[in-house]
C-alpha cells in the first residue's frame, strides 16, 4: 500500500525521476493522437464568486453533530479565505466519506486533464471488461500498470483506442457520473472540473457504483503504487500510517505560451479518515511552481478543514 514512506514499486534517482515526469506526461502528452457534475450541498461557484461547502447543520441533527456542522462551516470560511490569498489559476475539491462534507473553490471551473484522465481511462477499461464479462486480460494489465504506475502516454493511447475512443469514453463518464467532462480524441486535452474528479475518485469506492470489487481493487492496487518519481501531489498531505493513492497530470504546450498546466487528484484514508481530494491548476510558469501550487493547495485543505 502506499504509505508515507514512498511507494516501493519504483526509485529513480533525481535526475532520472524528473526526466520520467516529462517523459510521461509533459509537452507530448497533448501531441499523442487519440488520445454536469458533482457539487457541494451549496450553491456551485464561478471563478469570481464565493466558493461553497455543505450546508449548515439542521435542527434535526444531534449535539455533537450540529457543533462539527458548524466547525466545518466555520473551518470553510476560513478556507475560502486562505485559498483567496494564494496566487495562480486553481480550483479544488474535497470530500470527507466518513461525515458526507464536501468543499469546492472554483469546483465548476474547467481544466485540462492531463494525464489525470488516465484514471478515468482505466476505469473504463474496467467498465468495458465487466460489460463483456471477462476479468482485465494480462494484455490490457501489461498496458494500465503503466499507464498509471508511469503515466505511459503510448500505453494511454492504446488503452484509449482500444474501449473505442472518445465516443466510448464519453459514454463510460454517463455511467461515473461525470457531467462536466469532455473528453477529447487527443485524451491529454479532455476537459473537467475539480468536483467531476471528486465524483470519480467517490466511484473509485462506491460498492454501489457500476465499478464491482475486483475492479475497484485494481484502481486502489494500480494507484497506491505509483513510481517515486511521481509521489507527490496528494500524497503530500498524507500522515504516517495513513494510505494514499494518486495519478498526477502535467503538461505544457506552445498554444499556451509554454505555461503549465499541473493537476493532482487521489485520496487519504485510515482507520480515521476517508477523504478524496482533487487540484486542478494551469498558467504555472513551469512544472516545479505547479507542484509547488498544488501541494499549497492540498495542505491548506487539511490543515483547515482539519479531516
Amino acid at each position: 500500500m502506499h504509505r508515507v514512506q514512498r511507494s516501493r514499486y519504483v526509485v529513480l534517482a533525481p535526475a532520472l525521476a524528473f526526466a520520467a515526469l516529462l517523459a510521461g506526461c509533459g509537452p507530448d502528452a497533448d501531441k499523442t493522437p487519440s488520445a454536469a457534475s458533482w457539487v457541494s450541498a451549496a450553491p456551485s461557484v464561478s471563478p469570481s464568486s464565493s466558493p461553497s461547502a455543505s450546508a449548515s447543520p439542521s435542527a434535526a441533527l444531534s449535539p455533537s453533530a450540529t457543533a462539527a456542522a458548524l466547525d466545518w462551516s466555520a473551518n470553510t470560511k476560513k478556507l475560502n479565505a486562505a485559498l483567496a490569498k494564494v496566487p495562480g489559476s486553481f480550483s479544488v475539491a474535497v470530500l470527507d466519506k466518513k461525515t458526507g462534507q464536501k468543499y469546492a473553490y472554483r469546483g465548476t471551473v474547467s481544466f485540462d486533464t492531463a494525464s489525470i484522465v488516465k484514471a478515468q481511462i482505466l476505469a473504463c477499461m474496467l467498465l468495458h471488461d465487466q460489460a463483456a464479462g471477462h476479468a482485465p486480460t494480462s494484455g490490457e494489465m501489461a498496458l494500465a500498470k503503466p499507464m498509471i504506475r508511469l503515466s505511459d502516454n503510448n500505453a494511454a493511447s492504446s488503452l484509449f483506442q482500444h474501449v473505442g475512443g472518445r465516443s466510448a469514453v464519453t459514454a463510460c463518464n454517463r455511467k461515473l457520473g461525470l457531467t462536466h467532462t469532455a473528453v477529447n480524441s487527443r485524451w491529454g486535452l479532455t476537459k473537467t472540473t475539480a468536483n467531476d474528479q471528486i465524483r470519480l475518485l467517490s466511484e473509485f469506492v462506491d460498492t454501489a457504483g457500476p465499478l464491482n470489487a475486483a475492479s475497484r481493487k485494481t484502481i486502489y492496487t494500480l494507484m497506491s503504487t505509483v513510481s517515486e518519481a511521481q509521489d507527490w501531489g496528494v500524497p503530500s498531505v498524507a500522515t504516517s500510517g495513513e494510505t494514499a493513492t494518486v495519478k498526477n497530470g502535467w503538461d505544457t504546450r506552445s498554444a499556451d505560451g509554454g505555461l503549465w498546466a499541473i493537476n493532482t487528484i487521489g485520496r487519504v484514508t485510515d482507520d480515521d479518515v476517508n477523504v478524496s481530494i482533487a487540484v486542478l491548476s494551469h498558467d504555472n510558469q513551469s512544472m516545479s511552481s505547479g507542484v509547488t501550487l498544488v501541494q499549497k493547495v492540498a495542505k491548506l485543505t487539511r490543515q483547515t478543514l482539519g479531516y
